[in-house]
């Protein structure tokens, strides 16, 4: 990629190769650094070629998603982890910019009984974002059958940037994905307003009933079920420019996803069905082009935002804490910053006073977050290394 942001030309070269309330953040505060949250390697001795996700399937194993198209399978015990290729499908992934490859995982919630799971990937002639679906072999449960590929859907990518990427299940049981505007700068088709096709967008299928010559279905309560202006039925939510990285919060299921900003800022929202999060016509809280259109009827803005005057640039959404190995950030939303590093917690039991606090500063690109069985948090670096976090 040459970047999940604008600016990422501007740093250094190993970082350039990923690249509805009131809202506070506009200027980032004076950080509060916990000294005893760190990280640690969480698979010794392995590396990964720019991992962008790193996914469990409720066992001990985890899986770690690299950009070129392979998915890699960590299993054994952690302190010597062995490492092994789960899915190889690098011949069909289009990896040409930063922005691009194999950018998502999802296992099914049965995914002990059938053995289904879905990745989110770009490929080529023409450029589209493809979801498919592939099961586990049958001989062997650290292997993918690569022959078992069903495609769910294809999305026309117009530019090579702002793909989003991420595939999760929600709690509901259907498949969540995140579609970015399509790309090039400032969405100069203006997709994440446009209800007639699904980029800028939250898409969210049914993938075990399939139904009208499709290899999924629209759940019912979609927001645009049945209209008669021909709005594409699998948007749950829109007006997003790049949603790089969401997850539900496991105890009360709210979605949460970071939005890479344009020029100004980066912001945090939480998705809810139907819902507009502005896009092109605000970039966070602020009118993206004010003198052409700034109408911020029926808009949501986001409930957390920041600037980039010290070096932030591109935002990567995470997890609401809901492990037990950190108290000191349970329940708060931890997120981070690809290109500065540095990753904080929000705390939002007052929605209309959050309250941000910086935690640590990492010296890697920070492309994803990830848990373990018991929720506690995951770091995919692009030091070629998947870490976690700790506390002292």
């Amino acid at each position: 990629m040459k970047s999940f942001c604008n600016l990422c030309a501007l740093i250094p070269i190993f970082l350039a190769s990923l690249s509805s309330g009131c809202t506070q953040g506009t200027e980032n505060p004076e950080p509060i650094i916990p000294t005893e949250i760190s990280i640690t390697d969480a698979f010794p001795g392995l590396t990964f070629t720019r991992p962008v996700d790193v996914q469990h399937a409720g066992d001990e194993r985890f899986f770690v998603v690299e950009q070129r198209g392979v998915i890699s399978v960590v299993s054994g015990d952690l302190q010597n982890p062995e490492k092994g290729v789960f899915l190889d499908i690098e011949s069909q992934v289009r990896d040409q910019g930063n922005e691009e490859g194999l950018l998502g995982l999802a296992f099914h919630p049965d995914f002990e009984n059938n053995g289904y799971f879905f990745v989110n990937y770009t490929a080529s002639s023409p450029n589209r974002t493809v979801i498919s679906r592939f099961q586990v072999s049958a001989s062997n449960a650290n292997q993918a059958d690569s022959g078992s590929g069903l495609v769910l859907l294809e999305i026309e990518q117009p530019y090579g940037n702002h793909n989003g990427g991420q595939v999760v299940f929600g709690p509901d049981g259907y498949l969540y994905t995140g579609m970015g505007d399509g790309g090039s700068g400032g969405d100069p088709q203006n997709n994440s307003q446009n209800l007639t096709n699904l980029l800028g967008a939250i898409l969210r299928i049914d993938v075990d009933n399939p139904s009208n010559g499709m290899n999924y279905s629209i759940p019912p309560d979609n927001p645009f079920v049945n209209n008669k202006e021909g709005y594409r039925e699998e948007i749950f939510a829109y007006g997003l420019r790049n949603p790089w990285r969401f997850s539900f919060d496991v105890e009360n299921g709210n979605l949460w996803t970071g939005d890479v900003g344009q020029n100004r800022l980066e912001e945090i929202n939480i998705i809810e069905n139907g819902g507009n999060y502005g896009w092109r016509v605000m970039e966070g809280t602020q009118c993206f082009n004010p003198a052409v259109d700034c109408d911020r009827s029926g808009l949501t803005l986001p409930i957390w935002e920041y600037g980039r005057s010290a070096g932030d640039v591109s935002i990567t959404g995470g997890f609401v804490y809901r492990g037990e190995s950190i108290p000191q950030i349970q329940g708060q939303y931890i997120y981070g910053d690809f290109v500065s590093g540095r990753i904080w917690s929000l705390e939002v039991t007052d929605m209309d006073d959050p309250i941000n606090t910086e935690l640590i500063q990492v010296p890697f690109g920070l492309s994803s977050f990830g848990v373990d069985s018991n929720n506690e948090l995951l770091l995919c670096g692009f030091d070629g290394k998947i870490h976690r976090l700790i506390i002292n």
